[in-house]
């Protein structure tokens, strides 16, 4: 394998760890709080260390499949059929499209349920609008619920559902609310049911991080979180000193092997830009001293290069 191959696997896998970490940092308990009082109505204005006793058991994180048919799971307990989330090991069914972060809260009247969603993504998709996807999520939060969380028609039953989206790399900090209204059209007849069940909130962030203030609180937060430009000691001081975010052993790992894994990706993607240059510059015919003058390079680390190249390119 040549070595602009080994560098690209070494980055794509590197980034896949990254994304991994990104979602187990987003899915700690004390950082989904401080995201519930900034976008569940409910939560709002409430101190997160209090939010946090409202979220139920541990966040499933990216083992909970999109797909329809796919999303629960059956298994027979006490001679009783139990339906839940299906959490089989992701190697199962390979190359599903996964929950980001899954999870249900418990409303403040002790009974009362809703689904949250968290999802990351590292860029504004290109191939498609995020909230066709967004809406294709929380619908599929709902229909998920038969059977797991109401059974036969009790659709009464049907719990809130939000849908969270974090896009970095935005050109601007931002954050929309994405609900069901009813327009009343002819006569005044009151239809009942809950106008409230689907929720989408959109939260866009800029690659510079804002100053720690009320308007932009949870986007300084997420953003030095998920920065790659922020040293580990950076991330670890604004969570701590600005938020009053307790720093365990687990927390403090994740940012460490992050920022490592963000160097890394960095080192990789310019050890690929590098090899592809310096080959560029031989196939049009310039000698070696003249590409390891340009590329400040030794002779012998271009040779190297072109040397283990020029077999795939022929």
């Amino acid at each position: 394998m040549d070595t602009e191959i080994k560098n690209a696997v070494s980055a794509a896998d590197q980034d896949a760890q990254y994304d991994d970490r990104a979602k187990r940092l987003l899915g700690n308990k004390t950082i989904l709080a401080h995201i519930l009082v900034k976008t569940v109505d409910e939560f709002k204005g409430m101190d997160p260390k209090e939010a946090v006793t409202y979220i139920e058991g541990e966040p499933f994180i990216s083992v909970v499949p999109v797909e329809p048919g796919l999303t629960n799971a059956e298994k027979e307990e006490a001679g009783q059929r139990i339906v839940g989330f299906n959490t089989e090991n992701a190697e199962i069914n390979e190359g599903l499209v996964r929950f980001d972060i899954v999870f249900y809260v418990r409303m403040k009247d002790g009974i009362s349920q809703i689904i949250v969603n968290v999802e990351a993504q590292k860029d504004a998709p290109t191939e498609y609008n995020v909230l066709n996807r967004a809406i294709f999520y929380v619908s599929r939060l709902v229909s998920s619920q038969k059977e797991r969380d109401f059974v036969n028609t009790k659709y009464d039953d049907i719990k809130r559902v939000f849908s969270i989206w974090i896009c970095m790399n935005m050109s601007q900090n931002s954050m929309n609310y994405v609900h069901l209204t009813n327009d009343g059209l002819l006569g005044s007849y009151e239809w009942g049911g809950k106008i409230d069940l689907l929720n989408i909130v959109l939260i866009g962030l800029s690659q510079e991080l804002p100053e720690h203030d009320e308007k932009y609180e949870l986007h300084r937060l997420l953003g030095a979180l998920l920065s790659k430009k922020l040293t580990s000691d950076e991330k670890l001081n604004i969570i701590e000193t600005e938020y009053d975010i307790p720093i365990e052993d687990s927390l403090r790992k994740d940012v460490s092997v992050m920022c490592n894994l963000s160097q890394g990706i960095k080192e990789d993607g310019i050890a690929i830009g590098e090899a592809r240059f310096i080959l560029s510059m031989h196939e049009k015919g310039y000698t070696l001293e003249q590409i390891a003058d340009v590329a400040e390079k030794s002779i012998d680390e271009v040779r190297a290069i072109i040397e283990k190249r020029e077999p795939v390119l022929a």
